[in-house]
């Protein structure tokens, strides 16, 4: 089967259209639409529903469709290989983590990578969806929990605890809770019990709703959550790390805090030997390092 009409099919299939598919392959619209027409004959089946709209995979085209997804893939993943080189670091690298992380953790970090290798380029992509390492979703993880899809290397990175924070403000106007049970007189901002979060977190919230708090704002990511505290609104449920670029906000209940939440970086196997992966694992693992030394240098001036 010509590999050059799988290509084109691939493109139309994801655009949806002989026009962006061309405009993406830098060909003319009666082009794609020759070699569609011509794709089809050889298969002797009709691949797209033509409408008005667009174009809808049939089902026979559906099944081309997950074939041309694999292929491609395959093909994104040897070129990868491919181009990493002995010496440099450059290249586009996909890496996916949670949108709290990602945001709050990672994103304020990633100028020391780029500093080292400038020639290399990040796609981040914050999703509290697990994707799928395997097929090139992406390249590399950060994630809340250890990864279960087969055939990934794994590196536990730290440990972090969900807990309460208020903004030196807030605590000003309504003064801390001292007991637990006094958090039913504070307005508690929070993640959703029902949004998707990891199960400590989770738990912690459902506790802290025991109390019947009397005014409660959720948030679905605690990008907002933050946010919500440092505005002064209430006392926060956030993860640990978050605090260590806000010194400023002070930690409420210091007895009430969630298990501790693994957090692990992920990579398929056959990413082994990519010197951007490599590149990125030894710059995250540098920057635990450094928050474990900080950590141990806060615990010692208390002490």
């Amino acid at each position: 089967m010509d590999w050059d009409k799988l290509r084109i099919f691939h493109a139309v299939a994801e655009a949806g259209s002989l026009t962006h598919a061309g405009e993406q392959l830098q060909l003319s619209q009666s082009a794609v639409s020759r070699q569609i027409r011509a794709l089809e004959e050889s298969l002797n089946t009709t691949l797209f529903h033509r409408h008005a709209r667009g174009l809808i995979l049939t089902q026979q085209g559906e099944l081309l469709f997950d074939a041309t997804t694999v292929m491609a893939k395959r093909l994104e993943t040897a070129t990868a290989r491919i181009r990493d080189s002995e010496e440099e670091v450059f290249g586009e690298l996909r890496v996916t983590t949670t949108t709290g992380f990602g945001s709050l953790w990672l994103a304020p970090r990633l100028p020391a990578l780029f500093a080292k290798y400038p020639n290399l380029k990040i796609d981040l992509i914050l999703d509290e969806r697990v994707l799928d390492l395997p097929m090139r979703e992406a390249d590399v993880a950060i994630r809340m929990k250890e990864p279960s899809q087969a055939d990934l290397i794994r590196k536990r990175l730290m440990g972090v605890h969900m807990r309460l924070y208020a903004s030196p403000d807030y605590l000003a106007q309504r003064g801390a809770p001292r007991r637990i049970e006094e958090i039913s007189k504070h307005r508690l901002i929070c993640q959703n019990v029902g949004s998707t979060q990891v199960s400590a977190g989770a738990l912690l919230v459902r506790e802290l709703m025991s109390y019947e708090i009397p005014s409660l704002l959720t948030v679905n990511n605690y990008f907002g959550v933050l946010q919500a505290v440092l505005a002064g609104l209430g006392i926060g449920v956030l993860p640990d790390y978050v605090i260590e670029d806000f010194p400023t906000i002070v930690r409420v209940l210091p007895e009430v805090e969630s298990n501790e939440i693994p957090v692990f970086l992920a990579y398929p196997e056959e990413l082994r030997q990519s010197k951007r992966v490599a590149a990125f694992r030894e710059f995250v693992t540098e920057e635990v390092i450094a928050r474990r030394q900080r950590q141990r240098e806060t615990h010692a001036t208390r002490g």
